[in-house]
């Protein structure tokens, strides 16, 4: 995914995409695709991919109920490491002590720790990770770091969306840093649209990651 440098206000202007609840991956089928009903959300995925990170883009019906978050960063989940520190925004539930495993990457543990804030977040909305339909990312450079960890998100996302085959429906492994692929930590076929910003400064000292959602109430979503 292409990305750029923006300010913080510059890159709240930014017009997004949405994504994902019943599927519509080639152009043949789109094509003849007149619209969502009501109540429904359509997402469009890239063709011939059976395991795609992102929708093109949703179709939302009229009357679809939707949740929009704030947004939101890494809990300080660990107090060894000093206030303001990157470190303190490592989950130690996930990562005892604070110790990182081989080529987990610093971004990747707060984007691990912020999804599983997300997730948190939904259920309190009466919502799950499937329902989510966009996301929107920033993400600042690492101390020492000329750009932004792209490949460190990407793995922490991966481990709470779109990691299951479209074929058989079955979960696909998934990378932790440099480990063998594994079960993702949360199996969930959603597949959000989504962009990534490189941000110069965000909002709490130690902060590398902060993501927005929007999701669709399955009551009110023909395709959930």
């Amino acid at each position: 995914m292409p990305h750029r440098k923006l300010p913080a206000m510059a890159a709240a202007v930014v017009v997004v995409s949405l994504s994902a609840t019943a599927a519509v991956a080639a152009p043949e089928i789109a094509k003849k695709f007149g619209g969502p009903k009501p109540n429904e959300t359509v997402s469009m995925l890239p063709e011939g991919q059976d395991n795609p990170m992102i929708a093109e883009g949703v179709a939302i019906g009229a009357n679809t109920a939707i949740y929009k978050s704030s947004g939101l960063g890494p809990a300080a989940k660990n107090a060894a490491a000093p206030a303001g520190s990157e470190e303190r925004y490592i989950d130690t539930d996930i990562f005892p002590g604070g110790e990182l495993p081989a080529g987990v990457t610093i971004t990747e543990a707060q984007g691990i720790n912020v999804l599983a804030r997300i997730g948190e977040n939904l259920e309190r909305a009466g919502l799950t990770y499937d329902d989510v339909i966009t996301m929107r990312v920033f993400l600042q450079n690492p101390d020492g770091e000329e750009q932004m960890d792209f490949a460190g998100w990407n793995r922490a996302y991966r481990q709470y969306f779109a990691n299951t085959s479209l074929a058989t429906g079955e979960p696909v492994p998934v990378r932790l840093g440099t480990a063998a692929p594994a079960e993702p930590l949360v199996v969930n076929p959603a597949r959000p649209s989504r962009f990534a910003l490189e941000i110069e400064n965000l909002p709490v000292d130690g902060w590398l990651v902060e993501v927005e959602v929007d999701a669709a109430y399955p009551s009110s979503a023909g395709g959930k």
